[in-house]
């Protein structure tokens, strides 16, 4: 059977228009398409149509027109919520594939120096997808934390001073059941929850303690000193009188002086007025602080008035004449640098 040389012809460029669309797809699918040769992050907050992915896709990738074209190919019907690490060199298939099965790039959110859940909801609020009130409403959700044995005002003693990598569209409750999971963690490490109970102590008495630890001192090789002194008062009766308690009670943050009319103030939190610790934390402490209430030094001191001058140190006294002596030469000093 002879063929035509014009059916051969027909054939052969149906053939060559399949190589050359196989071809296409070839390129299209494996052709580098990121800008600027370097990672780019990628947030989707709300599950997208694909077409709209050319809109999403038009700072970080370099053709648009053909990730489109490629997604719609391998039917991919909608973009999912998330937080997408795009690698420098990824072709356009790695990064539809990607965005297909919804494989999120954990983001890193430190939490330290958090003051009260008020800071918290702002710090998660703005490293994660929901927003700080809904962070706040959880925060404060008394049937969820009832259920999780916390309260409104020591729900902070679920979080540990940390670096963390989360997934950017975690919801509030997921947030706290892995802040809760790294607290157990935390508390099963290095003997720290066994040598509590020889202690007497509790998890929330020793977070409390070291929160007011974190407030006294920046000079970490003091904190177990402090941390023992207030071991100490709780002890033998002695209300814990610190001043950061009355700071916080007060909200007067930024004063560099606690005076005598601040000592009234009818407030839980403080603890010149109540006997015993205040009902929560007054921040988020470093481990650092936690570990020093933890491994607090056994010593008699009851005690301890800041040294003359800025390094920050402390006096430490047995007695309250001994400690009249250290906060007198303290007192002298503040006046006359003229601090008020």
């Amino acid at each position: 059977m002879r063929i035509s040389k014009s059916l051969f012809l027909k054939v052969s460029v149906a053939l060559l228009l399949v190589a050359v669309f196989c071809l296409a797809i070839y390129l299209n699918a494996f052709k580098p398409n990121v800008k600027n040769n370097k990672d780019q992050e990628l947030y989707i907050d709300t599950a997208y149509p694909v077409s709209s992915i050319g809109m999403i896709l038009d700072s970080i990738v370099q053709d648009t027109f053909l990730i489109t074209r490629l997604a719609k190919w391998m039917q991919l019907k909608q973009l999912k919520p998330g937080h997408y690490i795009i690698k420098a060199g990824s072709n356009n298939l790695k990064l539809v594939n990607k965005l297909r099965k919804g494989v999120q790039d954990p983001v890193t959110v430190v939490l330290n120096s958090i003051r009260d859940v008020y800071q918290l909801s702002g710090k998660l609020g703005n490293s994660l997808l929901p927003d700080s009130l809904e962070f706040l409403t959880m925060l404060q959700d008394s049937i969820l934390l009832n259920k999780n044995n916390y309260t409104k005002d020591n729900i902070l003693t679920a979080f540990i001073a940390n670096t963390y990598q989360l997934y950017w569209t975690s919801t509030p409750e997921r947030v706290l059941q892995r802040m809760i999971q790294e607290n157990q963690t935390f508390w099963n490490k290095e003997n720290r929850t066994q040598k509590l109970v020889e202690r007497g102590l509790s998890k929330t008495d020793a977070y409390i303690i070291a929160s007011i630890v974190e407030k006294e001192t920046n000079i970490d090789n003091e904190k177990s000193d402090i941390a023992g002194v207030y071991i100490n008062r709780l002890k033998t009766g002695m209300k814990l009188q610190a001043d950061p308690t009355v700071v916080f009670a007060l909200g007067l943050f930024g004063i560099q002086r606690v005076l005598l009319e601040h000592l009234k103030a009818e407030s839980p939190y403080n603890t010149y007025f109540v006997e015993g610790l205040p009902p929560g934390p007054i921040c988020m402490p470093s481990v650092t602080s936690l570990d020093a209430v933890i491994n607090a030094t056994p010593h008699d001191y009851l005690f301890f008035c800041a040294r003359p001058g800025y390094d920050g140190s402390h006096a430490f006294a047995k007695t309250l004449s001994g400690h009249y002596e250290n906060a007198k030469l303290y007192r002298n000093w503040l006046n006359a640098q003229r601090i008020r």
